[in-house]
């Protein structure tokens, strides 16, 4: 039985209440839209209804200012600015309705290669409109210096780049030298309709002729052969984010391969690469690096120089610390991604260097200092019999 959608209410359309948020609305018609969509129901004319009455309820209330007037007036305060037939025009066509709500399934309708990305994952392009391109995928290998400042990058990609002979239209006249396909008479497609015992079951598929577009070429480009894209070079500019790691990508919309005959473009990704460093191992937003003293260094104290990430800086070692120690040097290490305020320590591993080859002058003068007092180990006294990870959370604290 037919579903009387002239009535109805607008909230009970989605199933939300009167005082729902605006998320909460666009969820519930992403929702219904979802289950409604032809492509999951073909030849369901209540189906259809149901997808385009859903249209018309968030047409109303994803606008605050028709729903306000809907919330005091109803439909008939709406007029001609809603569907339905409270005075509108409503949705006549199923492709006003993905063009008018392209933003709903992540398609961008505004991004370059954006549009209606439907519940099945494809591209649901308009009649008249090329295949889109696809996608392409680069790797870029950054420093810990360039994640940690950010960094600008040219790459250099070989790609589909739009004819520049017609325009990327693929005929030689341009946009003029097309006619509507005879095959489907415009539409792109074809419908094959059969009849069994469960009802009319409708099989809609792309025209073979015109690949979907609804058009033909009268005279191809004599450049790129009526595909409209030819094969070139593009340079590219990327500006890398600050604080990005080994697996983030960038995803550039637009700068894939063109599209055949003005198709939409499609995307790029970016896949980010750490090289390993010469000093430096990561952990998150901290950087650690090992540092190895003498004997003499490590019992009498020094200074020393360390690398950062933005040179050298240096470093004073207390008289008498002990292998294992973990030094501190806030705010050395890596940014927090996104422009946040906080950044990473750079932690320093002290190593205690046992001298080896040692010259019977250099033995017997270690030999005198074995059964000194200072040089017998008191691990006790130390680190009160903690261990490594231990004396690490109290170096932590310290700091």
């Amino acid at each position: 039985m037919p579903i009387d959608t002239s009535t109805r209410d607008y909230y009970d359309v989605l199933g939300v209440t009167r005082t729902a948020a605006p998320a909460e609305i666009k969820k519930a018609y992403r929702k219904m839209a979802m289950k409604y969509h032809p492509d999951r129901n073909p030849g369901d004319a209540e189906a259809e209804a149901m997808f385009k009455e859903a249209a018309e309820a968030y047409e109303a209330l994803s606008d605050p200012d028709k729903r306000a007037r809907y919330d005091r007036f109803g439909r008939a305060g709406l007029g001609g600015a809603a569907g339905g037939s409270g005075g509108g025009p409503g949705f006549t066509d199923i492709s006003d309705i993905f063009s008018a709500f392209s933003d709903i399934f992540g398609g961008g309708g505004s991004a370059p290669g954006g549009g209606f990305d439907d519940v099945f994952g494809r591209t649901r392009r308009r009649r008249g409109q090329g295949r889109p391109g696809s996608d392409l995928r680069v790797r870029l290998s950054l420093s810990l210096e360039e994640i940690a400042e950010g960094a600008e990058r040219q790459l250099k990609m070989r790609k589909f780049t739009e004819c520049e002979h017609c325009k990327g239209s693929g005929a030689e006249q341009g946009m003029d030298g097309y006619e509507s396909c005879a095959t489907c008479g415009g539409s792109g497609e074809l419908r094959q309709v059969s009849n069994s015992f469960f009802g009319q079951f409708v099989n809609v598929q792309p025209c073979p002729t015109c690949q979907g577009e609804g058009r033909t070429i009268t005279e191809k480009c004599t450049v790129c052969h009526g595909n409209g894209r030819v094969k070139g070079e593009e340079t590219i500019a990327i500006e890398v984010p600050a604080g990005v790691g080994h697996g983030h990508y960038l995803q550039i919309r637009g700068a894939g391969n063109a599209g055949l005959r003005r198709g939409p473009a499609g995307n790029l990704r970016v896949e980010i690469e750490e090289k390993p460093h010469e000093f430096f191992t990561r952990d998150g937003l901290d950087i650690f690096y090992d540092l190895y003293l003498s004997v003499p260094d490590a019992a009498l104290g020094s200074e020393v120089e360390v690398p950062t990430l933005k040179g050298r800086a240096k470093l004073q070692i207390d008289a008498g610390i002990q292998g294992g120690r973990v030094l501190r040097m806030r705010e050395r290490g890596i940014p927090e991604l996104g422009g946040g305020s906080r950044r990473g320590d750079q932690m320093v591993r002290v190593h205690v260097w046992t001298p080896q080859n040692l010259t019977p002058e250099l033995k017997e003068l270690m030999g005198t200092l074995r059964f000194e007092e200072p040089f017998q180990p008191k691990p006790q006294d130390h680190a009160k019999g903690k261990s490594f990870f231990s004396r690490v959370r109290d170096a932590f604290r310290e700091g």
